[in-house]
């Protein structure tokens, strides 16, 4: 099983003592996120200095692997002393940190003998840099718990570590004593320990070369220039360098260029890039300093930009390896879900119905796919911990996004496979009518359009009436009865009509469709608490609008698909023989299912899920997501089950691919459900409105939205309560102003500063 990674062991005791911390990027000094399986930078880190760290950020960050912890400055300040060579030096400096600024418990050593003190600020400042001296605060942070990139080992706290120390602890510091300590502290350096500089000696252009240089020659010179220790002019001066020779393109060159340092901020470096304005220095320099080092440039690759170049250049393989090594671009939307649609039964339903759709939706098509071959399976097939294929699942998008063709087609293959007796009506009407179903058919799918109002009306205590408040309340107990009994309600009057009824083994599936609107208004915090909402697995797609399938037309049901349904509706041959064949037995009947095995790999996955799980639910103890991941192991072992059946409903077995995928895609959409449920669930009007317009300026990403558009899609709002909402969005730090350029005058804009939560 992996070790716990650095932000699962002491993220939680940072957070206690005060820290403002963040993720860094495993084998690097960087803030980072994790997503969709890569590591990639973390532009909106500087965020958390201003509000205190989240329990879904620390649950979100803690899953990420090998992920380091780091402190952000502003709160906290940092003395680094980076004297690499002279031990004495640096213990020397140390001391005097100590005598002019306090005797701090926060001794942090990376690679000895540089050393890092932490302090506490009783204001914030900017971070002041006396190369090879630096204090970082507002603007910077500094690794706390991680390996280390040049030792290979953990940072090391020789005497307390942070994760010890409580943030009052810290001797306090200001401005002023940092400046004058660093006055004294420089005095003590000798001239060698003064930072690196690319030297430029007069006549560079003597290269030959005007200012233009082509994309290709300038990536491949710059491959030769390092960048671990450069200091703040030279690091400029290729920045200049290089827009000066290729302009705008540029930007992603120098990003991963400048990332190569330790020091680098990747939203400094997109903004200092934006605003060069080189008039007369460019690729001459560049290469320059690249010949300098080595760089004999290929007799094919064209240097001067005015020359024309072949379309395909020599050098085009290089180039494009600079631009990916700056991190891959912004995921853009994706009609698929990041899992393969898996094979067998469930991947040919799921196959026909996206062959068929006007608008395909692979993520909805494969949900209503799980619920129907899971209403097939009731009180036929089992997990080893007798867990049945009753699944909840709701697919979430928006109006017009052709939502409705997984029901309309699960409907359509039910009945022309002759098992229309599994399908239940479009809507529920009541508690009592629920229960009447169930009764009727003890397997059972409902598949339910407008599920978000139905939700609404059955989650709402106080002006729902009972009947339809029963509806939820029965749904809840229903999915814990699927391996026992479910016991019917007991009636004063029992005149024949009102006896109890009895369900032995229920499998009620419910497959819902809603827009998002709709679903997370209908919410509110008592749902997430009691767990009634914790039953559903929410998929909600990435892309409301696919391209139309033109060839779309009148569907013709595969012979194929039919025939395996019926035979996972049969038991997989194994159902009762006599009249009650190819039927499901009375409500009433003691049943004994098939027991779907799994085989030793797969029952290693589940046990290194529950492990993590728990682990997981002592650190969210206390908050409203614990029911959501209590949950997790067991709707994945569910799927697993309706996956391995769906591969052969004869001698099914849960093999590893099957709980792997099973395990990967509930938690992908339970971690999706819980960053939901922060953005948009609330428990009365004020909070609601807070949350949606947060929701329509997050939707506009950094280009932002005018007040006035603002205005025109916040009706629902008057004027006063508008401009409270924005302001204290504003004060909360959650929202800011910025000004957008324009072809006529710039524009004032809000923009979301807190930047989506992982």
């Amino acid at each position: 099983m992996t070790a716990p990674s650095f932000m699962h062991r002491f993220g939680q005791r940072l957070v206690a003592n005060g820290y403002p911390i963040i993720p860094i990027q495993p084998g690097t000094k960087k803030p980072g996120q994790y997503r969709n399986k890569q590591w990639r930078d973390y532009p909106d880190w500087t965020r958390h200095a201003a509000r205190a760290t989240t329990e879904l950020e620390l649950a979100e960050w803690s899953r990420w692997p090998d992920v380091g912890v780091g402190i952000v400055g502003g709160v906290v300040a940092a003395i680094d002393i980076d004297v690499v060579d002279d031990g004495e030096l640096a213990h020397r400096v140390e001391r005097l940190a100590r005598e002019r600024l306090g005797d701090t418990p926060g001794l942090r050593i990376g690679q000895a003998p540089k050393r890092l003190l932490v302090y506490r600020t009783e204001a914030p400042f900017k971070g002041i840099k006396r190369h090879p001296l630096e204090v970082l605060c507002l603007g910077q942070q500094f690794v706390a718990y991680a390996v280390h990139p040049g030792t290979g080992r953990p940072y090391d706290w020789p005497e307390e570590g942070l994760a010890d120390i409580d943030i009052g602890a810290l001797p306090a510091i200001t401005e002023s004593a940092v400046r004058a300590f660093l006055d004294e502290a420089v005095a003590l350096l000798p001239a060698t320990s003064m930072p690196v500089q690319l030297a430029l000696p007069a006549g560079v252009a003597g290269a030959g070369l005007g200012q233009r240089g082509t994309p290709e020659a300038v990536a491949a010179a710059l491959a030769w220039i390092p960048n671990a220790d450069l200091d703040y002019d030279s690091w400029v001066r290729v920045g200049m360098a290089l827009k000066g020779a290729i302009g705008e393109p540029g930007a992603d060159l120098f990003a991963a260029w400048s990332a190569q340092s330790v020091k680098n901020d990747a939203s400094v470096t997109t903004r200092t890039f934006a605003g060069f304005k080189p008039t007369s220095i460019g690729a001459g320099t560049l290469y320059h300093h690249a010949m300098q080092r080595g760089w004999k440039p290929d007799a094919a690759l064209v240097l001067d930009g005015a020359t024309p170049k072949d379309k395909v250049h020599p050098a085009a393989g290089l180039l494009a390896g600079m631009r990916a090594s700056a991190g891959p671009a912004p995921a853009k939307p994706s009609s698929r879900f990041d899992l393969a649609i898996p094979g067998g039964l469930l991947g040919a339903m799921t196959h026909y119905m996206l062959a068929t759709a006007r608008r395909p939706q692979p993520l909805l098509a494969l949900a209503a796919s799980l619920c129907a071959i899971g209403a097939l399976m009731g009180r036929k097939y089992r997990t080893e911990s007798n867990l049945r294929s009753n699944l909840y699942i709701v697919g979430v998008a928006d109006s017009g996004s052709g939502k409705n063709h997984g029901r309309e087609t699960v409907n359509e293959l039910f009945v022309e496979a002759g098992l229309a007796r599994f399908l239940g009506g479009n809507k529920i009407a009541s508690g009592a009518g629920l229960l009447t179903a169930i009764h009727r058919q003890p397997a059972i799918l409902f598949q339910l359009d407008e599920f978000g109002m139905l939700l609404s009306a059955a989650a709402d205590r106080k002006r729902s009436p009972r009947h339809i408040t029963e509806i939820l309340d029965n749904m809840t107990e229903l999915f814990t009865a699927a391996g026992g009994i479910f016991l019917g309600a007991e009636y004063a009057n029992r005149d024949g009509k009102n006896e109890r009824r009895d369900v032995n083994q229920p499998c009620l599936c419910v497959y819902g469709t809603t827009t998002p609107v709709h679903f997370w208004n209908a919410l509110q915090s008592a749902n997430v608490v009691d767990g009634s909402l914790a039953r559903f697995i929410i998929v909600e797609t990435e892309d409301d609008y696919p391209e139309e399938n033109l060839s779309a037309g009148i569907r013709q049901s595969p012979p194929d698909l039919l025939e395996g349904l019926r035979l996972i509706a049969d038991g997989g041959g194994h159902a009762p023989a006599g009249n009650l064949a190819g039927r499901t037995p009375g409500p009433e009947t003691a049943l004994v299912p098939m027991v779907v095995r799994a085989d030793e790999h797969a029952r290693a996955a589940f046990t290194a899920l529950a492990h993590e799980i728990t682990g997981q639910l002592r650190e969210a103890r206390g908050t409203p997501f614990t029911a959501i991941l209590a949950r997790v192991a067991e709707n994945a072992a569910k799927i697993a089950l309706v996956r391995a059946v769906a591969f052969d409903p004869v001698s099914p077995v849960i093999r590893l691919e099957d709980a792997k995928w099973a395990i990967a895609f509930v938690r992908h959409f339970a971690e999706r459900t819980m960053i939901e449920v922060e953005r948009n669930v609330a428990d009365n009007e004020t909070e609601r409105n807070h949350k949606r317009v947060m929701e329509i300026i997050r939707a506009e990403g950094q280009a932002g939205i005018t007040k006035s558009e603002l205005t025109r899609r916040t009706q629902f709002l008057d004027r006063r309560s508008r401009d409270e909402i924005v302001a204290s969005l504003v004060e909360a730090k959650l929202i800011e102003s910025r000004m957008r350029a324009s072809a006529t005058r710039p524009t004032a804009v809000l923009v979301v500063t807190e930047g989506d939560i992982p």
